[in-house]
């Protein structure tokens, strides 16, 4: 076991944390109000009693970018924690379908899959992540027979106060960035790193978020709105009307 300085996680966090605010950018610039549009749920929106385009644009697009941001952020605290391990217990991306993080320590060999919170998935994605597991264990056992392996739900953020699942164990916040890196602080040291440049990197962010509120706030005023009032009928058909004429 080797150890790793808070320096090595601030240098390794500054070359690559501008990835993540490059891609929130990009990810918002790609975007068309139509792909919105088809994919959030219009009948929330009229329930809420959001009676201008303005906010009605802004409802939809804070929406998309949650999850989206989220999953950004996941893949790059995915690549903080494959750095960390790296580092003390020579860990390393798994070539293993659906398995992030391959490691050794204390006489086992450790498959890791690394998720962003404890509340990733529903039961049919936990159990394809079971199958991963398994069949990494399978694929691993004909070159290492006696080998010990452990499956490993890793959640950057959060707590579990079962980490025993059975097939794996699941180890959250805490206590999976101590089982990555030995340092059962690592969990709140990441935490000031994450800050750099983000004030600048922010306002660049919120001045195209200002520009594509304004450019799908006057697209759908133009498409969707009647005498000044969101045209809901016509908002539901372009989300929901089906295009197949069914013949009784």
């Amino acid at each position: 076991m080797m150890s790793i300085s808070l320096n090595e996680v601030t240098a390794f966090v500054e070359a690559n944390i501008g990835g993540f605010h490059e891609r929130r950018i990009l990810s918002l610039e790609k975007l068309e109000l139509n792909q919105i549009l088809k994919r959030k749920n219009p009948y929330l929106f009229r329930a809420k009693n959001i009676l201008t385009a303005p906010d009605l644009v802004r409802g939809l697009l804070d929406a998309h970018l949650s999850s989206q941001e989220e999953a950004i952020f996941g893949e790059f605290l995915e690549q903080l924690a494959i750095f960390v391990c790296g580092k003390v217990y020579s860990g390393k991306k798994s070539v293993a379908t659906g398995i992030d993080l391959e490691f050794s320590k204390d006489d086992a060999v450790y498959l890791v899959s690394i998720k962003s919170g404890p509340n990733w998935g529903n039961s049919s994605q936990i159990a394809k992540m079971i199958e991963s597991f398994k069949r990494a264990q399978r694929i691993l056992r004909t070159n290492n027979p006696k080998s010990k392996m452990v499956a490993v739900n890793g959640c950057c953020y959060g707590k579990d106060s079962n980490p025993d699942k059975g097939d794996y164990l699941k180890l959250c916040g805490q206590e999976f960035w101590t089982f990555i890196s030995g340092n059962n602080m690592l969990f709140i040291e990441i935490i000031e790193p994450l800050g750099y440049r983000a004030k600048e990197r922010n306002d660049e962010f919120n001045s195209a978020y200002i520009r594509i509120i304004n450019r799908f706030t006057l697209k759908f005023l133009e498409d969707f709105c009647f005498n000044g009032d969101i045209d809901w009928e016509r908002l539901v058909r372009f989300n929901s009307e089906s295009n197949v004429v069914i013949k009784e």
